[in-house]
């Protein structure tokens, strides 16, 4: 098991509702390939620094979790294809 971060960016535009439930959706699949360590929301709508198709403010989410190393791919994969995704990061915080 390898010790990984993830930061994710939800857009605020999809509903209240949408953006825990998307939250939610990711806290379990992560959940079912590793193990949780922390899971938090920082602090709900918060302004992007940059906008983001023409979008000024998103949900930021930020997770540590110890997993296999072919998991970030697949983790990856559903950040790219789960609409209201703005943005995420994924680091292998036991390569520093």
């Amino acid at each position: 098991m390898v010790r990984y971060e993830v930061m994710f960016i939800i857009n605020p535009e999809i509903g209240e509702e949408a953006v825990v439930a998307v939250a939610a959706r990711f806290q379990k699949l992560i959940a079912e390939h590793g193990e949780i360590e922390t899971f938090n929301e920082w602090g709900g709508k918060r302004a992007l620094r940059y906008p983001i198709d023409d979008i000024k403010e998103g949900c930021y989410y930020l997770t540590t979790f110890r997993a296999p190393p072919e998991f970030p791919a697949e983790l990856e994969r559903v950040f790219r294809i789960t609409d209201g995704i703005l943005r995420f990061l994924i680091i292998n915080k036991d390569a520093e």
